[in-house]
């Protein structure tokens, strides 16, 4: 039987702490699972829904976006992932009469774990000017609310039009055509606050903004290089293919300053051997400090250049650009000074090295520690200097491996969610519909922002996500939002977004990944594009938690329909009858989509081109991958401070609080702890089990306070700390962001400590 949701916000005064764990998965990992699913969906329904996760006749996970093979285990589902479908799937309900008992700001003293953990909201609600509470709205009047402010803007830029990454190839697509018809390029999304470094230095760099690798290449690699990444939390299901991949005799090493034990050994639940013994995957873990990245690489490159005959000339001859500079700026490369900006020993890196010689194909993967920094652009260049060197980009068990992290962020971006488009999609998008689109370059996530705050922006229009929670500066950013005349938000659960408003706000309420979509022409699916760039359908298989919710499809096209009117040739109703009729457009839009629906429709879906790992071409400036040369930098630190990582728990995903546990780092029963090596502890005089506040420090001199954190003493590298967000996302300066992405830089903060 299913849990009801709690009452209260749980106490989490003390949490309580014990030793890291140094396995993930196994028979724990079954436990967690089940007790979880069936607190949300009882036992007939738990087994219902997850024997069709990631299954080719049933939903996408709408977890992390790591790919499936052409082969399925019956349970192809992690442990955080059957957590999200559970979350989805439950069986809670909010209703109107839950906002009725429930006043704003009631909601927002709530915490983000109680606020999700009420269930799926089942009608759409509006909060009037002046009003304490949500109450229930008609379709009809909601569109009509937010037709009349877009229409009343002074201009279509001052609206912002939110992304996050679950929603669609077919709703991202019409999303990004009604705004562009509308006439604003202002589509921010998830991905300006995760990989949008990566996208903006391979893009330089290879000419393509996303991952050059398979499962496949994976699987055949020699080396496979995980760096700023923890995928026993974040991506568990690519320990799977990590373990194949030791057993075809591939290396791996780790770049991380905290030990993960997801890294340290994998206890497969799917196999018998795997839950008892498991297989230990680290073969070098490089304990590096926060922002050492790219040190670390520039040195690797440096060492390869002069290790004679180890580099690729033929490659480099034929294929790059740049190299003479870059080679003239790795040969001035220093060790003391690397080993000051790593924190790691002279044999740890000639170790490594060893390593990068002995493989022929090598892969790197990295995630948020790499792109959140202020260096992260050139840093993520730097991993693709060294690939480049020894040809490792368009051969087999070879490439870049950005690891997404929300199921369809990668597809969104791919649909024209983006900010500055390309020209060649506007061209393209204009001619297939008639429209003339603007060429002006909107906001990102940071802009977005500052437009807010400074009375740039007046509505801002949210499809999923939980913007206010996701985002840097909270004071900052919550003040911005407020300054909104309206906010809007699309969502199947409760998070602090819904709580932090306009002068007036909408929830409008959508269907699921794990929910039937019926529409007027019949049984509807969708489809997502996962971290390696294949594409698949998505069919929901459970009853709509309401009769009143619409999918996000339906929604786009009758919020077009609103604001619009009939200026707009589009055929907005046959979108919302039939999606393949979306599908066909996309097909003449979108490069790599041709015949889009016949192709979909076979088992597994289909991967779209990649010019680099297909034909070795690179649709650069140059013609060719590019080399680069930046300066190398790293974070400095001033005496008593400390550098801070955000980081997830493993009871999370992105802003969604599964529970107050974080088992593999030996932490339950809160959140507000912070990791601390014992000797910068005993140095700095915190206790382990003191409490304290967290205080970041920027050169614009603001005082940013995270109050009331456990001090742990944990194994992390020298001079550094961690925390969970969202709440540290306090600390982090709106202004703080990483060159040419503007990505926030949420994994180097400037912290000192101060009695609670």
């Amino acid at each position: 039987m299913a849990a009801k949701p709690p009452a209260g916000d749980p106490v989490q005064d003390a949490p309580q702490v014990a030793p890291p764990k140094h396995a993930a998965a196994g028979l724990p990992a079954i436990g967690h699972t089940l007790r979880a699913a069936q607190r949300q969906m009882g036992v007939v329904r738990t087994a219902r829904t997850l024997l069709k996760v990631n299954q080719k006749n049933g939903f996408d996970c709408p977890g992390c976006a790591w790919p499936e093979g052409d082969e399925r285990h019956t349970a192809e589902f992690c442990e955080n992932g059957a957590k999200a479908v559970a979350e989805e799937a439950t069986l809670r309900r909010v209703t109107p009469e839950f906002f009725a008992a429930h006043p704003l700001a009631d909601l927002a003293a709530r915490s983000g774990y109680w606020l999700g953990q009420q269930g799926r909201i089942t009608e759409p609600v509006y909060l009037p000017p002046g009003g304490d509470r949500y109450e229930a709205v008609s379709w009809e009047r909601a569109f009509a609310i937010i037709a009349e402010e877009l229409r009343g803007l002074a201009s279509p830029d001052e609206a912002v039009f939110y992304t996050s990454g679950r929603t669609s190839n077919e709703a991202a697509f019409l999303f990004q055509l009604f705004v562009r018809e509308y006439g604003t390029n202002n589509l921010p999304d998830c991905s300006n606050m995760c990989h949008e470094s990566s996208g903006s230095a391979l893009n330089e760099t290879i000419g393509i903004g996303k991952g050059s690798v398979s499962l496949e290449d994976l699987h055949q690699a020699d080396l496979i290089i995980v760096a700023g990444q923890n995928p026993g939390t974040n991506h568990p299901r690519m320990l799977s293919a990590l373990e194949r991949a030791k057993s075809s005799g591939a290396k791996i090493i780790s770049v991380n300053p905290l030990p993960e034990a997801g890294m340290e050994r994998f206890k497969n639940p799917q196999t018998p051997l795997g839950m008892l013994k498991g297989t230990a995957l680290n073969d070098l873990f490089l304990q590096i400090r926060i922002g050492g990245d790219q040190a670390l690489f520039r040195l690797l490159n440096k060492l390869v250049i002069e290790a004679g005959g180890a580099t690729d000339e033929a490659f480099i001859r034929e294929h790059t650009h740049g190299y003479e500079e870059f080679a003239a700026a790795a040969a001035e490369t220093d060790w003391d000074a690397t080993l000051a900006a790593t924190g790691l020993t002279r044999p740890e890196i000639e170790r490594a090295l060893a390593m990068v010689l002995a493989s022929e194909r090598t892969i790197v993967c990295w995630a948020m520690g790499l792109t959140q920094h202020k260096h992260s652009v050139a840093t993520i260049r730097e991993v693709v200097n060294l690939l480049l060197l020894r040809g490792n980009i368009g051969r087999p068990g070879a490439g870049v491996c950005p690891v997404r992290g929300h199921s369809n962020v990668q597809g969104d971006r791919t649909m024209g969610i983006f900010e500055r488009p390309a020209p060649a999609f506007l061209d393209a998008l204009d001619r297939e519909f008639a429209i003339t689109s603007p060429r002006t370059h909107g906001f990102d996530v940071v802009r977005s922002i500052q437009a807010l705050r400074d009375g740039e922006a007046k509505v801002f229009f949210a499809m999923g996500g939980n913007f206010v929670g996701a985002t840097p500066d909270t004071e900052v950013t919550e003040a911005a939002v407020r300054r909104a005349s309206l906010t809007v938000h699309v969502s199947t659960k409760l998070n602090r977004s819904h709580a932090v408003t306009g002068r007036h706000a909408l929830i409008l309420p959508t269907l699921g990944r794990t929910d039937k979509d019926t529409q007027v022409s019949g049984k509807q699916f969708v489809t997502v594009e996962d971290s390696m760039g294949m594409v698949h359908s998505s069919r929901g298989n459970l009853a709509p938690a309401g009769p009143r919710l619409l999918s996000e499809p339906a929604i786009v096209a009758r919020l077009a329909r609103a604001v619009l009117g009939e200026a707009s040739k589009t055929p907005w109703e046959e979108f919302e009858r039939d999606y393949s009729a979306i599908r066909d457009r996309i097909s003449r839009v979108v490069p790599g989509f041709e015949d889009f629906n016949a192709r979909v429709a076979r088992p597994g879906g289909f991967q779209l081109p990649h010019a680099p790992r297909d034909e070795r071409r690179f649709p650069t400036a140059t013609g060719k991958a590019n080399f680069t040369a930046a300066a190398v930098e790293y974070p400095r630190v001033p005496a008593g401070r400390l550098l801070l990582q955000t980081l997830r728990s493993h009871d999370q995903y992105n802003t969604t609080i599964y529970g107050l546990d974080d088992r593999y780092r030996g932490i339950t029963g809160g959140r507000r702890v912070v990791m601390v090596n014992p000797e910068d502890a005993a140095e700095l005089g915190l206790a382990d089990g003191a409490y304290t506040d967290l205080v970041s420090e920027w050169r614009d001199g603001v005082e940013r306070r995270a109050p009331g954190f456990r001090v742990v003493y944990y194994p992390t590298a020298r001079g550094c700390a961690a925390a969970y967000y969202p709440e540290t996302n306090v600390l982090v300066p709106l202004d703080s962001t990483a060159d040419t992405s503007n990505t926030p830089a949420s994994k180097s903060v400037v912290i000192r400590f101060e009695p609670a």
